[in-house]
């Protein structure tokens, strides 16, 4: 078969990922497909991975992908006539001690949440599964029985015959020597045996991502970890049907395979491999097995499995796999190079998504979105701190080390830090903050009080910070607090067609006049919120927005694809520092050192204007996310330290106190104001929402999405965002709490947290079914499942808080 000159798309890569993305691809008819093997199918790394494949994730569209991972090995064989080695043998997960169980529970309730069954099993009923294994030390375990293994390479082939099955061309031994660009968007690869002209290249490269798409300026976070597990001879009492276990408390992992065992583990201290680049012609390889390395897991595992004592070993395994910082996978097209896309780094788990990443990232080439909301996997998380391989490799190894570690609530991250700092750090450092990291950004979490640490102490009862946060929660309320948000992403959109271009992305209307403040929604053509900012008008041709941290990437991405005319979005986010002065203090607080009138008259809600504070310039915008009178304001890094100083002098006796983003995170959800990537996102509509206040459907005005609004509007909608709040204040809610209505599963909490003010558990989610309306919520009896069991709750519509007093509603 000849090399073809032109291809509508060219995926680059033939382990399970770029053969599944290949079986999508033909399967939506995108036939005129040509996947690029350097090598041969699956020689990378596929061909030595161990093969477990477990469902439940944190967010309940990775479950759903790895779902599909699991119904498309079930069918796959039927289909191909290839042998996949697919085994739906179910899954187990131990728990050794008190904290585990209960993380264990609550991961039943996520399961629960999301429609995958998941039982709670006793120590007797776990090793009836699993007889080869002593039980003394457990509290309990988990068993999903729709969990299972298969065989890499098996299922790498079915995958690649039924992509040839719809017309799609595979070339081994064909390696791909330079992807082609031009006008800043893909046109072509280049190999040694010629040149194909195409559409999209799909790089699913694995390990060799992060070097190829770097020749064209793509940046994708992943480095190669040496991975081990060991392969026994056959041991007496394993049989086919043993379940997979995960054993985290000792690390470990096991599947049966030929009557024998494959076991190994996530160990604290990970070795990077190929730190100087992969060698040349790296492929069918394994490392060196490194005995004394894996030592450290032998005499845990023997506990757990006498029988490994006298078994015979058919070999250790070392293999190098790539890794990501935060242990997810990496998806999507990539931000730098229009019609590139990446499907890559998948933390050992590439059989478990490799399915389901194949048939979203097949979607999104094919039809410019992925099927649903995936963040947790989005490449766009990622922004130009982690070009740095030195800082991804430190992040990475500490990942990988917690992979089996307790995943605390609210946990941070200790490596390559500190990295992005803002002129307040020393300050915050002195006034004692305990510091979090978003996208290499320091950002103070809580200040500590007299005699205590600005240390986390995580649980999953009431963390180390819960009264510290209170103190600052109620400082908000009563008095006012500043905070620093400097790692606020911010853009500016300047040009003649500024106005048009951003009225057309954004829902709102922020063709307003100067001065005008405009929180705002962009939707994509499903009514979906992409994202959710503030805009500022400062000019007729020029506008100032700002954005979460987290979402840099994400949103100047999605503005800039979307924009036309003549008009020019440009980050400006080091070049301000931001000072968020909240609560009812705040005016006569900033009024000591400001000479402007900042009356409510000359100063009303949603307005920006440019103000003088210290003697510094400062851009002062009058909305809040905490409930509280208050101003961001946005002044040039410079000066940040002046109006800190100033501001604090300022209130001496007034009551003002330092605060971080934990408050803010307990003070949003007494108002109910709604956080993208858990509250709102690509899936959830402003009807859904709660939030069509905000869109521009009476003005006439077009807008992207419009059409999408007005047909839910007109037609209802499946699901309401609403608020739930439980009595018992003992109760910790974290988010992916079940919601029951009459007994009856209607949802999950998208958040959680406490109220201080009102002394309760707060959460919010949606209610997944049609017609939900006030009188529908009163008449119902509400629980939510948390960590399997049910506490009662009242759910409601309206915040739950207000500033001329405080309200629960039922």
């Amino acid at each position: 078969m000849d090399l073809p000159t032109t291809a509508k798309a060219v995926i680059i890569g033939g382990g399970i990922v770029g053969c599944s993305t290949a079986y999508h691809l033909g399967k939506l008819g995108w036939s005129d497909t040509v996947l690029l093997e350097r090598k041969k199918l699956t020689s990378g790394t596929t061909f030595h991975a161990a093969g477990l494949v477990g469902q439940l994730r944190t967010s309940a569209n990775i479950t759903q992908l790895l779902g599909y991972s699991v119904d498309l090995y079930k069918r796959l064989e039927a289909e191909t006539g290839l042998n996949t080695g697919w085994k739906m043998n179910g899954g187990l997960r131990l728990a050794c001690n008190a904290e585990r169980w209960t993380e264990v529970k609550r991961q039943a309730t996520t399961a629960h949440s999301f429609g995958l069954e998941m039982h709670l099993l006793t120590p007797k009923e776990a090793q009836d599964l699993w007889p080869l294994m002593t039980i003394d030390d457990l509290v309990g375990a988990a068993y999903l029985p729709t969990d299972g293994q298969a065989n890499p390479s098996d299922i790498t082939q079915s995958l690649a015959k039924g992509a040839r099955m719809s017309g799609v061309r595979i070339f081994e031994d064909t390696p791909v020597r330079r992807i082609l660009v031009e006008g800043g968007k893909v046109t072509g690869v280049e190999t040694d045996l010629g040149t194909i002209a195409c559409e999209k290249v799909v790089i699913c490269a694995g390990q060799w991502t992060r070097a190829l798409a770097a020749t064209v300026g793509v940046n994708v976070p992943l480095v190669s970890v040496e991975h081990q597990y060991m392969i026994t001879e056959r041991i007496a009492g394993v049989t086919p049907g043993l379940p997979t276990l995960r054993d985290p408390d000792r690390l470990t992992y096991w599947k049966e395979e030929v009557g024998g065992l494959v076991w190994g583990g996530y160990e604290p201290n990970p070795k990077p491999w190929a730190v100087s680049g992969i060698p040349e012609g790296f492929h069918f390889e394994t490392l060196t097995p490194d005995w004394e390395h894996y030592e450290q897991f032998m005499s845990d595992a023997i506990a757990r499995v006498p029988a490994l004592a006298n078994a015979g070993v058919k070999q250790l395994l070392n293999g190098p796999e790539s890794f990501t910082p935060d242990g997810n996978f990496i998806l999507g097209e990539a931000p730098e190079l229009k019609n590139c896309f990446i499907g890559a780094g998948f933390n050992a788990f590439g059989i478990a998504s490799g399915g389901g990443a194949g048939m979203a990232l097949a979607e999104w080439v094919a039809k410019g979105e992925a099927p649903y909301d995936l963040w947790p996997v989005d490449i766009r998380r990622f922004g130009s701190v982690h070009r740095s391989t030195d800082w991804v490799r430190a992040r990475t190894m500490e990942a990988y080390g917690k992979h089996y570690t307790i995943a605390w609530p609210s946990e941070e991250m200790r490596s390559a830090r500190p990295t992005r700092r803002s002129p307040l750090y020393a300050h915050l450092n002195a006034a004692r903050a305990c510091f979090g990291e978003k996208l290499g950004w320091e950002r103070p979490n809580w200040f500590a009080g007299p005699g205590q640490e600005p240390v986390d102490r995580y649980s999953y009862q009431r963390p180390g910070w819960w009264e510290a946060v209170a103190r600052e929660h109620k400082a908000a309320r009563a008095a006012a607090v500043l905070i620093d948000q400097s790692s606020f992403a911010k853009f500016t959109l300047k040009g003649p067609d500024a106005a048009k271009a951003l009225n057309w992305i954004a829902a709102g209307n922020v063709d307003r006049p100067v001065g005008s403040l405009t929180y705002t929604q962009m939707l994509n053509d499903r009514g979906g919120i992409e994202a959710d900012v503030t805009v500022a008008r400062l000019a007729e041709d020029e506008f100032y927005i700002t954005t979460g941290t987290g979402f840099a990437t994400h949103d100047f991405h999605w503005i800039s694809r979307n924009l036309c005319g003549d008009c020019q979005l440009v980050d400006v986010t080091s070049g301000f520092a931001v000072l968020s002065l909240m609560g009812p203090e705040a005016r006569r607080i900033l009024q000591r050192v400001c000479p402007d009138d900042l009356g409510n008259q000359a100063f009303p809600f949603g307005r920006a204007r440019r103000i003088s504070v210290a003697q510094c310039p400062v851009l002062a915008l009058r909305v809040t996310y905490v409930g509280e009178l208050g101003w961001e304001l946005h002044m040039p890094t410079e000066v940040a330290v002046t109006v800190y100083e100033a501001l604090m002098a300022a209130g001496q006796g007034a009551g003002l106190v330092n605060a971080g983003y934990r408050a803010i995170e307990t003070l949003r959800l007494e108002k109910g104001y709604r956080a993208w990537g858990s509250d709102i996102g690509p899936d959830h509509t402003p009807v859904e929402a709660g939030l069509t206040w905000a869109v521009k459907m009476k003005s006439g005005i077009a807008f992207k999405g419009r059409e999408a609004i007005a047909a839910q509007l007109a037609q209802g909608v499946k699901k309401r965002l609403a608020t739930f709040t439980v009595t018992d204040p003992e109760v910790i809610l974290l988010g992916r709490e079940t919601i029951l209505r009459d007994g009856e599963r209607v949802g999950w909490l998208s958040s959680g947290g406490f109220g201080h003010s009102l002394g309760q558990p707060i959460g919010l989610g949606y209610v997944r079914r049609a017609g939900v309306d006030a009188a529908w919520l009163a008449s119902g009896v509400w629980e939510l499942e948390v960590a399997s069991e049910r506490v009662p709750c009242r759910a409601g519509f309206d915040p739950l808080y207000d500033p001329q007093g405080l309200r629960v509603k039922a």
